[in-house]
C-alpha cells in the first residue's frame, strides 16, 4: 500500500464523519489529533524514537480495544491531558512544553462513540510498515495537500505546491550548520523541504559529527506562524519529518509583522510565501517599528522584513503577488531599497492556478545580502535582474492540468548551479513553444535586440535600464498572449469566476491601501459597504 493509497483511505473516512457534522477542515484536524498518537507509536514501535514522548495512559494502546462511550470519554481525557499536562484529579502527567503546544485547545467534535472506533480501526488496518518506508511525514504531508486541492477554504490558502517548494530550496541550496527560517510558516513546507534537501546531501545525516545533527535537528530551522490551528499542523508535520526545534518547537505561534519577528536572528537563508491582502488590524495588523518604510500592505511589510532579516551574504526565495512588483508610492520606495541592499538578480514570473487564490498572479523574487563580488556592500548591489517568464501563453493550472516538476525544470536549469545567481548565464530558453509567440508591436522591452532572442522565456535587464524605462517597477513582460482560444483548455467556469473575484478584491485591497495611506475618512465606510454586499465570511 502507498502513502497515496493511505491517503485516500484516510480521506474516505470524512464522508463518515459527516453524520457528525464534520466538514472538509475540521476533519483534517479531528484525524491529525489522533493520528498523531497513532504515528507516534509506530515510530515507536519501530525504534525511530528512543523513548516514547506521550506519557502513560495517553497512548495509542488506551484506546484500540475500546469502544463505547467509554471511548470517547477516554478519548477527551487524553486530549485534555496531553493538552494542559495534567490528568482529571490535577496531578501532573508531562512537562513537555511542545507536546501541550501541539494539543493546545485540542478538542473532540465527534458525538457518536461508533465514529471514533471507526476512525481507530481503519488505522489499526493501515500498513504501517510499508509508511514507515516511504516516510510517515510524507504520508501526514499528502493528507495535508488532499485537504488544500478539495477544499474550498482552510488549508488550501496557505499550502504552496510541492513542486514550487522543491524548485525554490534546490535553487538556494541550503546548507548543514546554515539558519533557515520562514516568517509565514503555514504547514512549514518551506523548512520541511530544505531539511530533506540537507539530508540528501549529508546521506540522511550520516557525514556530519553529532554535534552538527544535534544542531539540525534542534536549531537549524524557525518558522512564525499567527494561527494557532495552523501552527498545530506544522509542529506535527515537522516532528513526523525528525525536527524537533527548540521548547517551543520549529515553528513558534506569534505575528512575523510584530514583535515575535523583531526579535529572530538574522537568517542565512529565507524560504517564504506570505499571505496576501492588506492588514486588517488586530492580532494581525503590522505593529513593527523597526521597517523603514510604513505600509497597510502585509507583502511589502513582510518583504522589508526578509531583506532586513537576512545575514551578509544571506539568500531568500519569496513568492509575492504581481501589485508588489507594480505597485507606486511605498511600493516603489521598498523595490528600490530591496535593490539597493540586495542583489536580486531572478525573477521568476508564476503561471496563473497554481494557487489557492486562483485569480492572484504571482512570481518568486531570488536575492541576495549585498552584491555579488561582496556581501557586504549596503549600497547599489543589484547590476542586472534576470527574468522568467513562466506565466505568458501557459494553460491555466488546476485539477485538470496539474501543475508539477516539469514545468519548472526549464527555469533551475537556466538559473545554474550557484545559489546566490551568479552562475554564468545567457539569455535564449525557448520552452513551451515560446518562439511561437506573439510579441507586441510596441515594446521597450524587445527594443534593440535579436528578433529570436525576443521570443525567449530567460531575459536579462540591467539595473539602469529597470529604473529609466520601468520607473522602477519590475512588472517587465514581452511576450504577448495568443488571442486564439482554445475551448478544450479552457478553465472550468468556477476558475474563471474565482480569478475575476481574486483580481476584483486584489484591486479593491490596493485602493483600501490608498485611501488610508492618504487618510482618506471614507475608507472604513467604504469597507463597511462592501462587507454588507459581499456577506461576511463566516
Amino acid at each position: 500500500m502507498t502513502n497515496n493509497d493511505i491517503v485516500q483511505k484516510l480521506w474516505n473516512l470524512c464522508d463518515v464523519l459527516r453524520d457528525d457534522g464534520i466538514n472538509y477542515s475540521d476533519y483534517v484536524t479531528e484525524l491529525v489529533l489522533l493520528l498523531f498518537i497513532k504515528m507516534v507509536h509506530e515510530n515507536t514501535e519501530a525504534g525511530t524514537l528512543k523513548e516514547h514522548p506521550l506519557p502513560e495512559g495517553c497512548r495509542w494502546t488506551d484506546l484500540n480495544g475500546k469502544s463505547g462511550i467509554n471511548l470517547l470519554n477516554d478519548y477527551k481525557r487524553i486530549l485534555l491531558s496531553l493538552s494542559t499536562g495534567k490528568d482529571g484529579e490535577g496531578n501532573r502527567v508531562h512537562d513537555d512544553p511542545l507536546i501541550s503546544a501541539i494539543y493546545a485547545d485540542a478538542q473532540t467534535r465527534l458525538r457518536e462513540p461508533r465514529h471514533l472506533e471507526q476512525m481507530i480501526k481503519t488505522l489499526d488496518q493501515i500498513d504501517w510498515f510499508s509508511a514507515q518506508k516511504d516516510g510517515l511525514g510524507d504520508l501526514y504531508e499528502g493528507l495535508l495537500e488532499k485537504n488544500a486541492n478539495e477544499t474550498k477554504s482552510g488549508a488550501g490558502q496557505y499550502f504552496t505546491p510541492r513542486a514550487l517548494i522543491n524548485t525554490m530550496v534546490r535553487c538556494l541550496k541550503p546548507q548543514p550548520g546554515e539558519r533557515i527560517q520562514d516568517p509565514a510558516a503555514g504547514t512549514a513546507g518551506f523548512l520541511i523541504a530544505a531539511h530533506e534537501y540537507i539530508k540528501s546531501q549529508t546521506d540522511e545525516l550520516y557525514e556530519l559529527k553529532d554535534e552538527a545533527k544535534t544542531f539540525q535537528t534542534t536549531q537549524a530551522y524557525i518558522g512564525i506562524e499567527l494561527v494557532p490551528g495552523t501552527r498545530r499542523l506544522a509542529l506535527m508535520n515537522c516532528l513526523l519529518h525528525g525536527m524537533e526545534g527548540d521548547a517551543e518547537g520549529v515553528v513558534h505561534l506569534g505575528n512575523a509583522l510584530g514583535q515575535t519577528g523583531a526579535g529572530l536572528e538574522k537568517a542565512d537563508v529565507i524560504l517564504a510565501n506570505p499571505p496576501f491582502g492588506t492588514s486588517k488590524g488586530g492580532d494581525a495588523s503590522i505593529t513593527r517599528d523597526d521597517l523603514t518604510y510604513k505600509t497597510s500592505n502585509k507583502q511589502l511589510a513582510f518583504l522589508q522584513h526578509i531583506y532586513r532579516n537576512l545575514k551578509p551574504g544571506g539568500r531568500a526565495a519569496v513568492v509575492l503577488p504581481d501589485n508588489v512588483l507594480f505597485e507606486a508610492g511605498v511600493g516603489t520606495d521598498v523595490r528600490r531599497d530591496l535593490m539597493h541592499k540586495c542583489n536580486l538578480h531572478t525573477l521568476l514570473r508564476l503561471p496563473t492556478g497554481i494557487f489557492y487564490a486562483q485569480g492572484v498572479k504571482t512570481n518568486v523574487l531570488f536575492f541576495t545580502k549585498g552584491s555579488a563580488t561582496d556581501k557586504y556592500q549596503e549600497e547599489h548591489c543589484t547590476e542586472n535582474v534576470w527574468v522568467y517568464d513562466l506565466r505568458t501563453n501557459m494553460p491555466s493550472f488546476g485539477k485538470r492540468t496539474p501543475f508539477g516538476d516539469q514545468h519548472l525544470k526549464p527555469f533551475e536549469a537556466v538559473y545554474g548551479d550557484s545559489p546566490n545567481g551568479d552562475s554564468e548565464r545567457k539569455e535564449g530558453e525557448y520552452s513551451f513553444h515560446s518562439d511561437a509567440i506573439e510579441l507586441p508591436e510596441h515594446s521597450d522591452e524587445n527594443e534593440g535586440i535579436d528578433p529570436r532572442l525576443a521570443h525567449s522565456r530567460w531575459r536579462c535587464f540591467s539595473r539602469q535600464w529597470i529604473a529609466e524605462h520601468k520607473g522602477d517597477s519590475l512588472d517587465i513582460s514581452w511576450l504577448k498572449d495568443s488571442d486564439s482560444v482554445d475551448a478544450a483548455n479552457l478553465p472550468e467556469p468556477s476558475v474563471l469566476a474565482g480569478e475575476a473575484m481574486g483580481e476584483l478584491v486584489q484591486a479593491l485591497g490596493e485602493l483600501d491601501s490608498l485611501m488610508r495611506e492618504l487618510g482618506a475618512e471614507e475608507a472604513d465606510g467604504a469597507e463597511v459597504l462592501f462587507r454588507e454586499v459581499m456577506g461576511e465570511v463566516k
